[in-house]
């Protein structure tokens, strides 16, 4: 499984417990741009740095997006590589390590939902030899947890781990629509960005939106995050009625993706109904 850890969760952590490290609740150490950050936070700024767009990255690169020190810099991603947080690649750069992989692996949430979901995916899959996949509200952005795919489906920006705007995507509407009104406040008050000619940009427009996705169910994107694709989605919800992940399927814009509906409707019904 891979690893999925949020910018919002590293940073909310507590100190890693690095063996052979000093204590660190506190501690202040090395030079920074800001002198203030006790040891845990700078060793969780630099996990921060990576992401699914940035996999691996050089030490300046750790340095500069990090904002610490070369040296310093330097320093804590020695302290991670012997903690297995962090392992080098021949050309230089760093990585996320398997450590951090094995701790990730453990989140409940993530695997639960996941190994739940898995059976229904593969399923729809079958049926349709197109993208499916299962997201969660991560922020004011919705996270891939996974992903099935094929080399005949049509190509998307979507990766495990990466993330997707709520108001351009079949899986964001879905989770949008569920979601408490100060949800949508956050994603209007942000900026709705313009990712094709057809994304909605309009605060009034997306919530008329919603409100078909609460009446039917189903969320639909028609080229909305990328030209030629279309999706169909659907909430995965609590028994209390709050969304939990959405699961969607995306699809060449030619597809018809509204008869694909019932069944995203009734896979995320069946994941929620084993995950409540």
């Amino acid at each position: 499984m891979p690893l999925i850890l949020s910018s919002e969760t590293l940073r909310s952590q507590r100190a890693l417990p690095l063996s052979g490290s000093p204590g660190y609740p506190g501690l202040v150490a090395g030079r920074t741009n800001n002198p203030g950050q006790s040891v845990s936070r700078r060793l969780l700024s630099v996990l921060d740095c990576f992401d699914v767009a940035h996999p691996a990255l050089s030490l300046t690169e750790v340095a500069t997006r990090s904002g610490l020190s070369v040296s310093t810099a330097r320093r804590l991603i020695g302290e991670l590589r012997a903690w297995g947080g962090l392992e080098r690649l021949e050309d230089g750069r760093y990585r996320i390590g398997i450590r951090l992989w094995t701790i990730g692996s453990l989140a409940p949430r993530q695997r639960d939902l996941r190994e739940a979901a898995l059976p229904y995916m593969h399923d729809l899959f079958q049926a349709t030899q197109e993208n499916i996949q299962l997201t969660v509200l991560d922020g004011t952005e919705a996270l891939c947890i996974e992903k099935i795919s094929s080399t005949k489906a049509v190509p998307t920006l979507t990766h495990v781990g990466g993330r997707l705007p709520l108001h351009a995507t079949g899986v964001g509407k879905a989770i949008l629509a569920f979601s408490g009104r100060e949800l949508l406040a956050a994603v209007a008050a942000a900026g709705l960005p313009r990712m094709t000619p057809n994304t909605i940009t309009q605060p009034g427009r997306l919530a008329g939106a919603l409100k078909e996705v609460r009446r039917t169910g189903a969320a639909y994107s028609y080229e909305e995050m990328t030209l030629g694709a279309a999706s169909v989605a659907a909430p995965i919800l609590r028994l209390d009625g709050g969304v939990r992940a959405a699961l969607g399927i995306v699809a060449h814009s030619r597809a018809a993706v509204d008869r694909l509906a019932p069944a995203v409707r009734t896979a995320a019904l069946g994941i929620a109904r084993a995950t409540n």
